[in-house]
């Protein structure tokens, strides 16, 4: 049997990298995978402490995470593109197209 603090830690690290990557990475699709990274570490404590508590709780919250990320995935995709197309660039620091 695997201890819950193990799982936590694996949570938190992934935790970590993901916020780890969206301060330090300048590139779109580096920082929406970083995104993607973050939403599967509160998956894995959601699930774990669903299973360390005996409820169902957690893991159909998981579900409602999952729908979220897959709608964000999809329209944030299609704005990377969009994105790519008029500036020809990925650069965070060059996607000025909101200012004036």
């Amino acid at each position: 049997m695997i201890p819950v603090s193990y799982y936590l830690l694996l949570s938190a690290v992934l935790f970590a990298i993901g916020v780890f990557g969206i301060v330090i990475k300048r590139n779109m699709v580096t920082i929406f995978m970083c995104i993607e990274l973050m939403l599967n570490a509160v998956n894995l404590t959601f699930v774990t402490f669903a299973r360390y508590h005996s409820l169902l709780d957690g893991q159909v919250f998981v579900f409602f995470v999952m729908a979220v990320a897959a709608a964000e995935a999809a329209v944030g995709l299609g704005i990377i593109v969009a994105l790519f197309r008029n500036r020809q660039t990925l650069n965070v620091d060059e996607a000025d197209l909101m200012k004036w």
